[in-house]
C-alpha cells in the first residue's frame, strides 16, 4: 500500500487545508440597523463598538416610523471581513435591534452626507471660493464681508474633495452630518 503524499495547504477543497482563512485587509462597510426607538438603544449599540475596540467613522440616527416607534441607525466602520461579520452578528443579538443590513455587500447603495463649511477670506480667495462652490454645487447659506458658510450635499468623497480645496482658501470650521444610505432599486 502506498502512502498518501498530501502537501500542506495544497488544495482549497482538502479537508486538511491549513491555509489561514482570515484576511488582514481593512474594508469600509456601511451597516444599517432598524431598532426600537427607546432610551438606551443607541448606548447599547455604541457600547458594543467601544467595548470591543471597533471604530465608528460615521453615525446617523433618526426615527423613521413614528407609529411603530422605529429608528434607523446608519454606521460606517472599518475592519477585516471577520471583524465585520462579528460586528453584524453581535448587533443582531441586541434585543431592541430588529434588522441588520450590511449595505456594502447586499448590493449597490446610495450614500449621501450633508456638510457645512465656514471659509474666511478676502479678495481673490473669496472669488475662488465662490467659483469652487459653484462647481461642487454648494450653496451659500450665510455670508458676511469676510466669510461664507457653504452647505454641500453628496457622497463623503465629494465633501472630502471640497474641503481639501477650501483649506488653502481659508476653511476654518466644518460640520458634517454623517452618512445616510439606502440600497438602490426594489
Amino acid at each position: 500500500m502506498s502512502a498518501l503524499h498530501i502537501k500542506k495547504g495544497s488544495s482549497s477543497h482538502s479537508a486538511y487545508n491549513l491555509r489561514p482563512t482570515f484576511s488582514d485587509v481593512q474594508e469600509r462597510h456601511t451597516i444599517a440597523l432598524l431598532v426600537e426607538n427607546e432610551p438606551g438603544v443607541l448606548a447599547r449599540v455604541i457600547g458594543l463598538f467601544s467595548g470591543r475596540g471597533y471604530n465608528i467613522e460615521s453615525l446617523t440616527v433618526a426615527e423613521v416610523d413614528h407609529t411603530g416607534h422605529l429608528s434607523r441607525i446608519t454606521i460606517v466602520t472599518t475592519g477585516t471581513p471577520q471583524v465585520i461579520e462579528q460586528i453584524k452578528a453581535q448587533l443582531g443579538r441586541i434585543v431592541p435591534v430588529h434588522e441588520v443590513h450590511d449595505l456594502t455587500v447586499e448590493g449597490p447603495s446610495v450614500e449621501r452626507e450633508l456638510a457645512m463649511l465656514k471659509v474666511v477670506g478676502e479678495g481673490d480667495k473669496r472669488v475662488e471660493a465662490l467659483r469652487l462652490a459653484d462647481i461642487f454645487r454648494a450653496n451659500v447659506v450665510d455670508s458676511t464681508l469676510n466669510s461664507f458658510v457653504f452647505e454641500i450635499t453628496g457622497a463623503p468623497e465629494k465633501i472630502d474633495a471640497f474641503a481639501d480645496l477650501m483649506r488653502p482658501l481659508g476653511l476654518i470650521e466644518i460640520a458634517r452630518t454623517g452618512v445616510a444610505a439606502l440600497l438602490r432599486g426594489d
